[in-house]
């Protein structure tokens, strides 16, 4: 066997004096047969070969291709047995480089066909080396960070075999109770656009068939983060309207992106399951936008087709969801057990399956899999935790922190400092540094933010920890125990109120206080919808207490979403969120903490005061009363605690003079907005300029501000420059429920140019058909 591998690996070139069986004689011959009918250079070769293919496929194998099987999941056969009776196209959450060269073997040298198999797994925010959560990313303001993340994990998973990623998720989410906000890019469709697009290209690069490509599968298509009160899993109710302009445009971008795969929602989208909604994903997906990919349900999505009352039984969940377009089965068996009866019965056409066939085995074309089906020998050496993934980790972390609060320069930290209490449970958690969805993430290779600052300052600072409180979600998340939060310690309340007192007692016995302080890694993702956004467990009680001492306090956030923490925001002197910043975070807060890097990051997403407020978002449509709208409340200020867009930043950078090049749009062209940034400071930093337009009148009403474009731009201290951002008339287009159809906007148009969306820089422009 290693000698054929040996083999397979160099293409099967024979001559060697070694003596080769017949029968892998036979396989050697075929599979560079199969080879060299792949060649990597056009769409009309590709579909040759796939032809070729099916024409000697069974329904049976067919439908094979149509299964991905989960490695932890209850197996009705072997994983090996079902590679050799082809009765899998797909795996998940498999990550052993070993176990899936064994199985890739078996299905490349041991089967009739030798198809290979495509290893998929959830790679949201990095593989091995994890990097900041996508919400974090998001608040980058830079897609290129985006992009090189995600890169950075393509290379990691394809080292170990790995091809097929489920992400990017691309949903839009305007209520922070939702705990799988944290995966996408907030409530912004154009923010979350370009960061779906840099997502995709991330992971797939200039080509899929590059050796550290992997397919990305952009999800939850479509609707997912509307779900009723924040609620996982819960029915979406979209109006037509905010579908096509705010839910819908980040997995279009996405598509255009060239996404090689969708994954189709959990959820009933207005009344019709997303896994067997045909209007999404035939004629949204495919007729509208051209997707030629193929799509896979969600975790046992098929099956739930009978929980939502959709299907009658298990055989008519698997026909309704392969003739809506589901191409792939994620994990159930529906597919397998009934698809070549549905055929046999007349539910199910012979060419819908061939179509899905088709599409699965041109990705895998696309992958290069048939050439090259194994992953190289020594790539997860070298590539795993390597300095440079640690290197970009740290980068992505130190430019995703968004500075909230720095009231009299309390940051960065003075470099006199002698003492720093650092408290809280967070502070020392690899799991919570790391964040939900780090799968495949070590705990040994994680830096947390305790470690980090011990290891900025070295011996000539006392660092001091102290855990302060316990937090504890309560039940089991959905990733307990393969991923689970450290256990609380203290149990006795005797034990609680000792671990309180020696915390405020180390505070006072310092020169500065960090407090780390947010929610566990499991109180986000999915299956962690929260009723309230405060500070879990006793935390504030423990920040105010640390604040009461009168030394000098620093909070740093590590969470998934945005919390309410209007004290803190009028008490505590300094406030850094962090999100959850990966395996570099420790390092990269610490840099952050004492000014060797600089906060440049904005909000992806508005913060309420009061969890009342949610759904919150900066772009809704003018009420009657627009410039009372904070005030709708009687108990209470609906004004967001922190607006969209905002972020501080060490540097003092203004943003002024707004310059319009023309007064007037026209239809398919564009016109260019100037300012003028100045770095009052003495400390280098970046400023994210922001562009926000308002149509005052059109076929809808038309929202307040929308984003329409945005730059990071870094300047050096004292530096004067000017910055232009375009203004597109296609970015201007929006859809109407007047006449069901797009219109590219017209008349009177409002700019604003700043550094949130609050921006006062204003000037107007007409539109012109």
């Amino acid at each position: 066997m290693r000698l054929f591998r040996s083999l397979t690996r160099a293409g099967c070139r024979l001559g060697s004096s070694h003596s080769i069986p017949l029968a892998t004689l036979a396989v050697c011959l075929v599979v560079p047969s199969l080879r060299a009918q792949a060649p990597q250079d056009s769409d009309a070769a590709m579909h040759r070969f796939v032809a070729g293919l099916m024409a000697k496929m069974t329904l049976a194998e067919k439908i094979g291709q149509m299964s991905q099987i989960a490695r932890h999941a209850p197996p009705v056969i072997s994983h090996e047995e079902s590679v050799r009776r082809e009765q899998v196209g797909s795996f998940l959450f498999m990550r052993d480089p070993q176990e899936i060269d064994r199985l890739q073997h078996i299905a490349v040298e041991e089967t009739r066909l030798h198809i290979p198999l495509v290893f998929g797994f959830d790679v949201v925010h990095g593989y091995r080396t994890i990097y900041p959560i996508p919400l974090a990313m998001a608040a980058s303001w830079d897609p290129s960070v985006a992009e090189m993340a995600q890169h950075m994990a393509a290379r990691e998973a394809s080292a170990v075999g790995v091809r097929f990623a489920f992400g990017p998720m691309v949903d839009i989410a305007r209520d922070a109770r939702w705990g799988r906000i944290m995966e996408g890019a907030g409530e912004d469709p154009y923010l979350g656009s370009k960061m779906a697009a840099a997502e995709v290209i991330g992971f797939q690069g200039k080509k899929l068939g590059a050796p550290d490509s992997i397919m990305a599968s952009v999800k939850h298509f479509a609707g997912y983060g509307a779900t009723s009160g924040g609620r996982d899993y819960d029915e979406s109710e979209i109006s037509d309207n905010l579908l096509w302009n705010l839910y819908l445009p980040p997995f279009h971008a996405a598509e255009q992106a060239g996404a090689e795969t969708f994954m189709a929602a959990y959820m009933n989208l207005n009344g019709v399951p997303a896994s067997a909604n045909a209007w999404l994903l035939n004629d949204v997906l495919r007729k509208q936008w051209g997707f030629k990919g193929f799509v896979v349900s969600d975790w046992e999505t098929v099956p739930n087709l009978v929980t939502h009352g959709y299907a009658a039984d298990a055989a008519d969940a698997a026909a309704r969801a392969v003739n809506a377009g589901v191409d792939m089965e994620m994990t159930s068996h529906d597919y397998l057990n009934y698809l070549e009866a549905d055929v046999k019965s007349g539910k199910v056409s012979a060419a819908t399956i061939d179509t899905a066939v088709r599409r699965i085995l041109e990705a895998k074309y696309k992958l290069g899999l048939f050439q090259h089906p194994y992953a190289p020998e020594g790539a997860a050496e070298r590539e795993l935790v390597s300095p440079e993934q640690r290197h970009a980790a740290k980068l992505a972390a130190e430019r995703t922190a968004v500075l909230l609060r720095n009231e009299n320069g309390a940051l960065p930290l003075k470099r006199d400092v002698r003492s720093i209490a650092v408290v809280g449970a967070l502070a020392d958690s690899k799991a919570d540094t790391m964040g939900s969805w780090s799968l495949a993430g070590h705990y040994d290779d994680t830096v947390t933010i305790l470690e980090g600052l011990r290891a900025k300052v070295g011996s000539s600072v006392e660092v001091r920890f102290a855990r302060g409180v316990e937090l504890e979600r309560g039940n089991d998340s959905i990733f307990d125990p393969q991923f689970a939060s450290p256990k609380p310690t203290l149990i006795t309340q005797q034990q609680k109120d000792a671990a309180f007192a020696e915390a405020i007692s180390t505070i006072k016995r310092s020169d500065v206080a960090v407090l780390v302080m947010g929610e566990l890694q499991s109180m986000n993702g999915e299956r962690a919808s929260r009723e309230s956004l405060d500070l879990p467990g006793d935390q504030e009680r423990l920040l105010e207490a640390a604040v009461a001492t009168g030394k000098p306090v620093v909070l740093v956030l590590l969470a998934g979403r945005p919390l309410t923490i209007p004290w803190a925001s009028q008490h505590v002197p300094a406030i850094l969120d962090a999100w959850y910043p990966g395996t570099e975070g420790g390092n990269a807060v610490a840099d952050l903490l004492f000014g060797d890097a600089n906060p440049g990051g904005k909000l992806p997403v508005t913060w309420p005061r009061s969890v009342g407020q949610e759904p919150l978002y900066y772009n809704p449509t003018l009420s009657q009363i627009p410039n009372d709208r904070d005030t709708m409340y009687w108990d209470g200020s609906n004004a967001p605690l922190y607006p969209f867009g905002y972020g501080l930043s060490y540097s003092k950078i203004t943003v002024g003079g707004l310059k319009l090049s023309d007064e007037y749009l026209h239809a398919g062209g564009s016109l260019k907005a100037t300012v003028t940034l100045h770095n009052e400071s003495g400390v280098a930093g970046d400023q994210v300029v922001q562009l926000y337009v308002h149509q005052r009148a059109g076929l809808s009403a038309r929202p307040v501000r929308e984003l329409k474009g945005f730059e990071r731009v870094t300047l050096q201290p004292g530096e004067t420059r000017a910055v232009t951002i375009p203004v597109n008339a296609a970015d201007l287009r929006y859809w109407s429920a007047s006449d069901h159809g797009w219109h590219e906007g017209t008349g009177t148009f409002d700019v604003w140019v700043g550094d949130s969306s609050v921006a006062t820089e204003h000037a107007t422009f007409e539109e012109k058909p």
